[in-house]
């Protein structure tokens, strides 16, 4: 999850992870904290986060589909709850934000090949890159506040990460 240049000379070496965070937020780089929070947080924290961002927000019926089986494997994180995230992931080929929600689920552990499969696990960043398609794309949903919302979700979580 590389940050930016820019960002990267906000922070000081040995930062604990809720200033580091802070400290981007206040400098105007947005898109950097939600890549840090992001990669900070346990999978799971990651995944309910993302659920509880859109519990306000009217979404289409894909999206909320997305958003259920999320839960489900959040309140019961097994495999079978993985693999349905992960098989909805596959089946939208639209990448609507319900698919990409499932996909952080699905991406959260274990593998991405069916069961009985010799098993590929997945790249250890790739639920924090579907995060921050959840968060753009629920920034988006009011384009001329983005940054304020995104900025708002990140918020939302920041209080989750260590301060020393």
């Amino acid at each position: 999850m590389e940050l930016s240049a820019p960002a990267l000379g906000c922070l000081q070496s040995g930062m604990a992870p809720r200033p580091a965070v802070r400290t981007l937020l206040d400098r105007g780089h947005s898109f950097d904290a939600l890549k840090l929070i992001a990669r900070l947080l346990p999978k799971i924290y990651v995944v309910a986060w993302l659920c509880d961002c859109t519990r306000d927000i009217p979404l289409e019926w894909n999206d909320r589909a997305g958003v259920v089986l999320a839960n489900a494997w959040v309140r019961e994180p097994n495999e079978t709850h993985r693999y349905a995230a992960l098989n909805f992931w596959t089946a939208d080929q639209k990448r609507t934000l319900g698919a990409w929600l499932a996909a952080a689920t699905g991406w959260s552990g274990g593998s991405m090949t069916p069961p009985g499969a010799a098993a590929v696990p997945p790249p250890d960043q790739m639920t924090a890159l579907a995060a921050m398609a959840v968060i753009n794309k629920l920034s988006m949903l009011d384009s001329a506040a983005f940054e304020r919302r995104r900025e708002a979700f990140v918020e939302r979580v920041i209080h989750l990460l260590p301060d020393a």
